[in-house]
């Protein structure tokens, strides 16, 4: 029964794990292990690039609430290399690419 359950447990995970997006640059395939200076090199200028700092907050056991513990930076990289081409979204948090996603024509 417990194998059941793992092989169900894993079959589960397996799409989410198969479903990482990449996108080409050139020659170059663009992924999450991808540096922002290869993806500059690579890629050039984004078409669009957004920025924002949000709180990172953590459990305060003291009063029961949340306490800041520091800040995060959330870059949104846009690269639309042609009006036929979907553009596509890069996620950087703290210099670190996190998430690629084609947009939707």
């Amino acid at each position: 029964m417990k194998i059941r359950t793992a092989i169900a447990a894993t079959a589960l995970l397996l799409p989410a794990l198969a479903s990482a997006e990449t996108f080409r640059c050139g020659k170059w395939i663009i992924d999450d292990e991808t540096t922002l200076e290869e993806l500059s090199r690579k890629c050039g200028p984004p078409t669009t690039r957004d920025s924002r700092v949000e709180d990172v907050r953590a459990p305060n056991v003291y009063t029961g609430g949340n306490t800041k513990v520091g800040e995060t930076v959330i870059e949104t990289w846009v690269y639309q290399h042609s009006a036929q081409s979907a553009a596509m979204v890069v996620t950087i948090v703290d210099g670190q690419i996190k998430k690629i996603e084609r947009l939707k024509k």
